[in-house]
């Protein structure tokens, strides 16, 4: 890219930064859609953003197809431009945004993974209780599944942010959105047992002191990469076949609860969804339950 385009980026950033309060992971992913998008502009010898036309996003599109993009990948990068664009008029950089006349892709519909009782029971059980790891891992389990938070919010508590009397933990969510989680009596004794015992021996391996509640064998907070590795771990330990990841927990905890009979508005507000669409993917049902509402409902049952 070249100066010009480059400083627009920049503007965009700073934007996205100070006035939408975008994380940093989150403004990272906008600027690699869109250095991907500065290459596809580069080969097709545009030099600025004002020369984009909607023929260009429909040869930008074909190219994404192409090259084996996976549907809400390349809904994601679309989207990305369109926010782009969407600023640069705003700021009278170009005249008109083409990738308002583009669609997004269609995207599959998925039923998110989640996990049965019995499997979240044999995950629960391996952890060993004995070791400061091991009720580290048994600590993040609970907070996972009991709070059905993140692993972005999972990594970023602090022990303050629990408050034992009342059962709450206080979550910072995307674009800063402050909310407050209740949290089951199952994980408060966890992090309790963990907190008075292995974080301490675990805080004396550091080499300076720190409020994260979570931390690693160096004394130091665990990242969302250290928390999908110590998943694996768990799940090699417990000799599952299944994929675990901390999205599964999130998918598993509001699973449950809905299929336990919470309603739709309330999953939304413990998840931290701004939208109610984000929600209902959850109002899938297991087979179980549906053979339980057929067996007490029905009258040939």
């Amino acid at each position: 890219m070249n100066d010009n385009q480059l400083a627009h980026i920049q503007s965009f950033s700073e934007y996205l930064q100070i006035e939408k309060n975008c994380s940093p992971h989150t403004i990272s992913g906008y600027l690699q859609d869109i250095e991907h998008f500065g290459s596809f502009l580069k080969q097709q010898t545009i030099d600025v953003f004002a020369a984009v036309s909607y023929a260009d996003v429909r040869i930008y599109l074909t190219e994404l197809h192409e090259h084996g993009y996976a549907r809400k990948t390349a809904a994601r990068k679309i989207s990305t431009l369109r926010s782009l664009y969407r600023f640069l008029l705003r700021e009278n950089i170009v005249e008109i945004n083409p990738f308002t006349m583009s669609s997004l892709p269609k995207q599959e519909k998925r039923l998110p993974q989640f996990l049965y009782e019995k499997e979240l029971n044999v995950l629960f059980d391996t952890p060993d209780r004995t070791k400061p790891l091991g009720q580290r891992d048994r600590a993040l389990l609970e907070v996972l599944y009991g709070c059905g938070i993140r692993v972005s919010e999972c990594v970023s508590l602090n022990i303050e942010d629990i408050d034992f009397a009342i059962g709450t933990i206080f979550v910072i969510g995307k674009g800063r959105k402050e909310r407050y989680v209740p949290i089951g009596s199952f994980a408060i004794d966890a992090v309790k047992e963990y907190i008075q015992d292995g974080r301490e021996q675990l805080l004396s391996s550091g080499k300076e002191p720190t409020k994260a509640l979570f931390l690693n064998f160096r004394g130091s907070r665990v990242t969302a990469r250290g928390v999908r590795t110590i998943l694996d771990k768990i799940v090699k330990d417990a000799s599952l076949h299944v994929h675990i990841s901390p999205h599964v927990m999130r998918h598993t905890f509001a699973t449950h609860l809905l299929n336990e009979g919470a309603d739709l508005r309330s999953v939304q507000e413990l998840l931290g969804h701004s939208d109610l669409s984000s929600t209902q993917i959850y109002t899938h049902v297991t087979g179980d339950r549906l053979r339980n509402i057929y067996m007490n409902h029905h009258p040939r049952a």
